[in-house]
């Protein structure tokens, strides 16, 4: 049974029913919304990476390789940046060194720490498909709004990010 369409009605709980602070309608409608614009916004871009050969996680992945330091992170904090679970990450890497784009690398001074590290290949990969990722996301995020409502989503968005940022750190 899909929870999000669940009423008092239907559920059972170990809480009162009175302690349970069900959504109104208007917040619903909020969260609806964001359930199916999270949802469909990935899969476009997703469907839109496909011509190169990428899935939007492999697309993330050299995005925050690109941006680190020598092109190179430790597998755990590439884990922790792109929301993955270190056994998800290593199979991931592993099928992105097939491609060539990635290598693994040992950390000097650490025998058990490995790095990820975008190879040259990965990095001409990056700046081919940068940019129609950055049209792709314009074209279906960006410019649906006005510039008021992007510092309003903004502003809406950001301390529910702090939120999870903050309760994740505590796991």
């Amino acid at each position: 049974m899909d929870t999000h369409t669940l009423d008092a009605d239907d559920v059972s709980s170990s809480r009162p029913e009175e302690e349970t602070p069900w959504l109104t309608a208007r917040e619903q409608r909020l969260w609806r919304a964001h359930l199916e614009v999270a949802k469909l916004l990935d899969y476009q871009l997703g469907r839109e990476l496909q011509p190169h050969n990428l899935a939007i996680n492999d697309y993330e992945i050299l995005v925050v390789l690109s941006e680190a330091p020598e092109r190179r992170m430790r597998m755990t904090d590439l884990a922790t940046a792109t929301l993955q679970s270190k056994s998800r990450l290593s199979h991931q890497i592993t099928r992105m060194e097939t491609a060539g784009l990635v290598l693994r690398q040992e950390c000097p001074g650490d025998r058990r720490g490995l790095y990820a590290h975008l190879t040259e290949q990965g990095w001409a990969t990056m700046q081919k498909v940068a940019p129609d990722h950055v049209r792709s996301v314009r074209a279906h995020f960006i410019d649906r709004f006005t510039p008021e409502q992007l510092d309003a989503m903004y502003e809406a968005l950001a301390p529910v990010a702090e939120h999870l940022r903050g309760l994740r750190g505590r796991s």
